[in-house]
């Protein structure tokens, strides 16, 4: 089990301003990573280190976009503003999340700009609706030389998120024990006055801590 990525909504004025902003912040060029056909959005990718990456999300004018709980989740919260949308963890079985939450994991899909095609299933997207502290789980069927990380830049690695919400209850989620810590990031939770969900990513730089 290990992070694989977060997942940013795009702001007011659109994906590709967005990335922009965040791809100067960081000091990382942004890379088009094409349409999620299923869910009715398209993304802007940022590879980083440790085989993580960071990804703008934007909204599409599609059916699917209603009816996927992702689509949903990412008009929501851009229609809110934008920012920080969800973290995701990548493990090496679905099968207890599947369990545990009681359906079967969905499958996903996205089509590079090169026509290359991603995919993977992930289970607990629901989660971003009703309780937005909640990371989903993702299985790659993509072979790793064609993870979004890949080529990812060495030199900026994601450090620590601040979440709004209950640390024991994500935990319960993920299914960890009750003492868990990770040893490669820092999470640092904080009581929500509203919503709960992921605040701020740090990050190390070449140019130093930067926080977003």
């Amino acid at each position: 089990m290990r992070l694989d990525h977060v997942s940013y909504a795009a702001e007011p004025d659109g994906l590709r301003a967005t990335a922009a902003r965040l791809g100067a912040a960081l000091g990382v060029a942004p890379v088009d990573g094409g349409m999620h056909p299923r869910f009715g959005t398209r993304n802007v990718i940022f590879p980083i280190a440790d085989g993580r990456y960071v990804e703008v999300v934007e909204v599409l004018d599609h059916p699917a976009s209603d009816k996927a709980p992702f689509g949903q989740a990412v008009r929501a919260r851009s229609a809110d503003g934008g920012g920080w949308l969800c973290w995701v963890v990548e493990v090496s079985d679905l099968a207890p999340f599947e369990m545990r939450i009681g359906h079967q994991s969905d499958p996903g899909n996205r089509h590079r700009p090169d026509g290359v095609e991603l995919r993977w299933r992930q289970i607990g997207v629901k989660g971003l609706l009703v309780d937005p502290q909640l990371p989903y789980m993702i299985h790659w069927d993509t072979p790793r030389d064609l993870h979004p990380s890949a080529g990812g830049s060495a030199d900026v690695v994601l450090t620590g998120l601040e979440i709004a919400g209950d640390p024991q209850r994500v935990r319960t989620w993920l299914g960890l024990a009750a003492d868990y810590t990770s040893e490669a990031l820092d999470f640092t939770y904080v009581a929500p006055h509203g919503t709960p969900g992921l605040l701020t990513v740090t990050f190390m730089t070449p140019t130093g801590p930067v926080e977003i």
